[in-house]
């Protein structure tokens, strides 16, 4: 059984299990500049990524499709069902970085595109461990739950669509502050 009740102008229903996941994710990204970290981080690691499986293609009833948007779609349906405003959102961001992966191997060679994945893949983890052990001084989430890995992006855009003065059911979430440790 479904309960619900009314909401002021501008707020969702956000499901238990994302509000669940997202207040968690938050209280190891409290830091502004481990939250700007990600960000470098998420999106070097994503080109990383999609570099090399953009190169590799398989035929499907005669439709030639390209590996890094096979392994995107379960975790873009993963966003999706979380919360379906930000899942479109990164399913935007996610067509134009493909978009860039494409305009980049159009300018490389083979040892050019590993060569750029390895920096790539080199500033994005230095990022994320730069901005946990330097500005957050706390270990990264996705060692208590690996399925943080997956809400990275979705905190990152949360976050923005916050700071432009949007979905007040997400502020009070990604925007919580800090609570006092116990001592």
């Amino acid at each position: 059984m479904c309960r619900r009740r009314k909401h002021r102008r501008g707020e969702r229903l956000l499901s238990s299990y994302f509000r669940r996941l997202l207040a968690d994710y938050v209280e190891y990204h409290r830091a502004p500049w481990n939250c700007a970290m990600h960000v470098v981080g998420i999106l070097s690691l994503f080109l990383a990524t999609s570099l090399p499986l953009d190169l590799w293609f398989i035929t499907v009833l005669g439709i030639q499709i390209n590996m890094a948007f096979i392994a995107l779609v379960p975790v873009l349906i993963f966003w999706l069902v979380l919360d379906l405003e930000l899942g479109v959102m990164i399913l935007g961001i996610v067509i134009a970085l493909l978009a860039v992966t494409t305009m980049i191997l159009n300018h490389l060679t083979t040892v050019g595109m590993w060569s750029l994945t390895a920096v790539l893949t080199v500033i994005g983890v230095l990022s994320l461990i730069i901005g946990h052990f330097v500005f957050e001084r706390r270990r990264p989430a996705m060692v208590d739950n690996p399925t943080h890995l997956l809400v990275g992006p979705m905190f990152v855009m949360a976050k923005l669509i916050v700071a432009l003065g949007f979905r007040p059911d997400l502020r009070t979430i990604v925007s919580k502050p800090r609570q006092a440790s116990p001592r």
